[in-house]
């Protein structure tokens, strides 16, 4: 059969360790057959953004403002320990962080879910997605230890020099501080994609922080939302049939375990970041879970929420079998293949996308698993765990009986 042809590029960002192996297996066996792909290539892998000085990540970022949508492969964090193995001249920051930062993105992740692998909660039946304002908060927090005593002091000083004061604590024996920011035009960002993204996808939309505790910085967030909503959105998510609402985080954790899902769940940066591994690892695996950053303007970028399985990768430089799961970087690409077919009008493309998705499922509905799934199997179903190589090769039988 003729290749599915495109028209406008993905922007396609490789990355680390064994998910960098899986990529490349997915394009041979799962894409390039099929599509005849177009793609504008960053290497975001650690020796390539080392090479750089990280200038290709800021490169892949603003090429994804060109396109629209990109697609990106999990990628090293590095730590003290990874300077030292990679030998790097400086502990370069996440490229996950940069991308939102230049994007002014806010993340979407949702577990993939299907009939032989239950939730650990029982009544949840549809996918909860997970909606992270990646920005500010604790992840870009100043911190001091404090060993003497003394008064801390929170102190803003504006363009003409005024300062504005308030006392945080007088310690009476060694501590720490942190202090914390964000700011409106952020939070903004984060509102508009929240709600457009939940009119995409016709889900209703909760909101949680801590305003009752935090009575400015939480209602800041809670105060935005709520104007943006009543100014912006309330029409057309009343035509839709789905509502928005605001609750306090600890009621929306009561509120989401009582649920049967099917909605997004906004939270702020530290919120999301916790939820959407308590919400994957509930519904079965990290590796099951779609992430997505979208921006206020409408650019997308697909990708996995799990990291870059550094043990499978050590077994894989040995020689030795792993049984990798690649379903959530698969998905990662058929997002990003819909999406592009979406914005192109390319209905094919759109088609191939859906058949891709469904040959996983097919092939996990036919107890042809990885390792890290067969033990979460239900009674009653029967799953046998094959290697990463294999398990590919599965869905490539089936995706071609699909497109047949």
């Amino acid at each position: 059969m003729a290749k599915i042809k495109m028209t406008t590029p993905l922007v396609e960002m490789d990355g680390d360790e064994m998910t960098r192996i899986l990529w490349k297996m997915i394009k041979d066996e799962l894409l390039l057959p099929f599509v005849d792909l177009k793609t504008e290539y960053y290497d975001l892998g650690l020796p390539e953004r080392e090479k750089t000085k990280d200038k290709v990540t800021f490169d892949s970022a603003y090429a994804t403002q060109k396109y629209g949508v990109a697609v990106k492969c999990a990628t090293i964090t590095p730590n003290k320990q990874r300077v030292e193995e990679y030998n790097l001249t400086e502990m370069w920051k996440s490229p996950n962080g940069t991308i939102r930062a230049i994007l002014d993105g806010t993340v979407f992740r949702a577990p993939i879910i299907i009939d032989s692998i239950k939730p650990v909660v029982k009544n949840w039946k549809k996918p909860i997605t997970i909606a992270r304002h990646a920005y500010g908060d604790v992840y870009k927090a100043s911190e001091i230890r404090v060993e003497e005593l003394g008064k801390a002091e929170l102190v803003f000083t504006d363009k003409n020099g005024k300062e504005t004061r308030e006392t945080i604590y007088d310690f009476e024996c060694p501590g720490v501080l942190q202090g914390q920011y964000n700011k409106d035009s952020s939070i903004t960002s984060f509102a508009h994609s929240c709600f457009k993204y939940a009119i995409d996808t016709k889900q209703s939309l909760w909101f949680s922080t801590k305003d009752t505790i935090s009575k400015k910085y939480d209602q800041t967030f809670k105060l935005l939302f709520q104007d943006i909503y009543e100014k912006e959105y309330k029409a057309k998510f009343e035509e839709l049939g789905i509502e928005y609402f605001y609750t306090l985080i600890d009621d929306a954790v009561a509120r989401v375990i009582r649920s049967e899902g099917g909605y997004i769940w906004a939270c702020k940066n530290y919120d999301g970041d916790v939820m959407s591994d308590m919400v994957s690892t509930a519904f079965g695996s990290l590796a099951m879970m779609t992430s997505v950053l979208v921006s206020p303007d409408g650019k997308y970028e697909y990708e996995a929420a799990h990291g870059t399985v550094t043990r499978h990768y050590y077994k894989y430089l040995k020689g030795e079998e792993t049984s990798t799961n690649p379903m959530a970087t698969i998905y990662a690409w058929s997002g990003a293949l819909r999406k592009r077919g979406e914005l192109d009008n390319l209905p094919e493309l759109v088609n191939f996308a859906d058949k891709l998705e469904g040959a996983c499922i097919k092939t996990l509905d036919d107890g042809i698993m990885t390792k890290d799934l067969v033990g979460l199997v239900d009674e009653g179903f029967t799953a046998t765990a094959v290697n990463s190589a294999d398990f590919i090769k599965a869905i490539r039988e089936r995706l071609e009986k699909a497109l047949a």
